[in-house]
């Protein structure tokens, strides 16, 4: 099994599908993967199979090496176009997260202040009031929601403690707007040999209907683009993210969709 662990707490930049040249801030350590999920499509392996021996970076590490490697930019003539918090987990979880966004929003306004900042999260920490607010800071706060059947997020997305989606669709709408729902549509068999294909009338048309309630400012669709964890999965078809996108759009959504 192949996956991808991040350095931490900043790798890159790298020219992701949809956010253009993009500067990583991992916030998780840079040998092993800490999330409150556990996908069975996830580039960075299995939970159990990655178990970090290093601590998580502090505050004040991520800050001095954003700010380095920033410099290093700038000095270079490369201009990212986005400071994104993904990387080996769920960036929510580090303790000092608001604290983090605060820096770094700073730290954009005082190298880069044309750059945006996205945070990719699993929206399994939005409830948190702490999370909410800092999430409304960022520019791009694109919020997982694979689907709304909860019986497919506990056999696919695996989340590790208890996961209440009406609660997290609730805190999806108290964002008003300003966040994209980003949602991973793929086909084939889970380990037990059952069906994952969400792409099929069954996921898509309620899923649409949470999408509308949430009415979020943009919807970014995708399907598996390297090496699983789970064998047998297989990526959706650009001919059936593109009907997706078309049912979104017909809501008054904007969409798109990454192959």
């Amino acid at each position: 099994m192949s996956t991808v662990i991040y350095p931490s707490p900043i790798f890159g930049p790298i020219k992701s599908r949809r956010l253009g040249i993009s500067l990583g801030i991992n916030l998780l350590p840079g040998d092993g993967k800490v999330c409150t999920f556990d996908c069975i499509y996830c580039e960075c392996g299995f939970n159990a199979e990655r178990r970090p021996k290093q601590k998580l970076p502090t505050r004040s590490q991520v800050a001095e090496a954003l700010e380095q490697k920033l410099l290093e930019m700038k000095a270079e003539g490369t201009a990212p176009d986005v400071l994104t918090f993904a990387g080996n987990g769920e960036p929510t979880a580090h303790p000092d997260f608001a604290a983090i966004i605060d820096d770094t929003l700073l730290l954009r306004d005082r190298h880069f202040p044309q750059a945006k900042v996205s945070v990719l999260t699993n929206a399994t920490r939005i409830i948190k009031p702490e999370v909410h607010k800092a999430l409304m800071k960022v520019d791009n706060n694109i919020v997982k929601l694979d689907t709304v059947n909860i019986d497919y997020i506990t056999r696919v997305d695996r989340p590790t403690s208890q996961y209440d989606l009406d609660a997290i669709i609730e805190q999806m709408r108290a964002f008003e707007g300003q966040c994209v729902v980003q949602t991973m549509f793929m086909k084939g068999v889970d380990g037990e040999g059952i069906s994952v294909d969400n792409t099929t009338p069954e996921y898509v048309l309620p899923w649409i209907g949470a999408v509308v309630d949430i009415a979020p400012r943009e919807v970014m669709i995708y399907t598996i683009d390297r090496e699983t964890p789970s064998h047998n999965l297989l990526k959706a078809t650009p001919e059936e993210l593109d009907a997706i996108v078309a049912q979104l759009k017909a809501k008054g959504i904007k969409a798109s969709a990454s192959y």
